[in-house]
């Protein structure tokens, strides 16, 4: 498969995850009905709508990208064996494009409600400190991001290794991303993912801006420790490319 077809599935497969898991938690998290009864499907409802959309767009892509829709994957993939260093910019390039648009496309539905402020919101935005859903400090965002991302890459690795059950991959990735939202979103609304990140920050701008830095090097660091342990680990690269997001 030519790598722009790949990117570009890259592209649509991010755009996916953002739009789907961003906008769950914009659009139906706290939804509220006329009668005032909350309708919304709160945040293990956004948890479960993450890991859908890796889950569909695994089946959907997985063929032809590797379905990583993320850059951390796509370096713990390098790191570990199975994704070549020199196609890394690429899938970066097109997994940020993705994002952007599909939080723009968001923002177009979210703002057609009267009153909507973008800002406000936090359009899903991932924070520290007086921008963490619980109030957690940059210590334990960065500590968390860290550790999560560096088992949602086990999980990558371990469920797309040569030697595990065949087709199921997916499923187990899906679910790994649902739990790692549950645990979480509390603590920063849950980035494991620099391309998530990112898209909703390049809309709310200000402090969204000023803390991004910690969702790029939280993930990566994560991600790059997961590339080193799984092969150890295993002692085998197991299959030449993963998917997950």
């Amino acid at each position: 498969m030519k790598l722009v077809n790949r990117t570009l599935a890259e592209s649509i497969g991010t755009f996916w995850l953002v739009f789907g898991g961003c906008g769950s938690a914009v659009l139906a998290a706290m939804f509220v009905d006329d009668a005032g009864i909350n309708l919304g499907i709160a945040f293990v409802g956004v948890a479960l709508a993450f890991g859908l959309t890796v889950m569909t767009m695994a089946y959907a892509i997985g063929h032809i990208s590797g379905c990583h829709l993320n850059p951390a994957v796509s370096l713990g993939l390098v790191i570990g064996g199975r994704f070549p260093a020199k196609e890394l910019p690429a899938y970066v390039i097109g997994q940020l494009i993705g994002g952007i648009a599909g939080a723009a496309v968001l923002y177009v539905i979210a703002t057609g409600k009267p009153g909507f402020d973008v800002v406000a919101s936090g359009f899903a935005a991932n924070g520290y400190g007086d921008h963490s859903p619980g109030g957690y400090s940059m210590v334990a965002a960065l500590v968390a991001e860290i550790v999560l991302t560096f088992f949602f890459l086990i999980i990558i690795l371990g469920a797309t290794d040569s030697r595990a059950p065949a087709g199921f991959a997916p499923i187990a990735i899906g679910l790994g991303l649902t739990l790692i939202h549950l645990i979480g979103i509390p603590v920063t609304n849950l980035s494991v993912n620099p391309a998530r990140s990112t898209a909703p920050a390049f809309f709310v701008g200000g402090w969204a801006i000023s803390q991004l830095w910690l969702f790029w090097v939280a993930p990566l660091l994560g991600a790059a420790l997961a590339g080193l342990v799984y092969p150890a680990l295993a002692g085998s690269r197991g299959s030449e490319e993963g998917e997950g997001a």
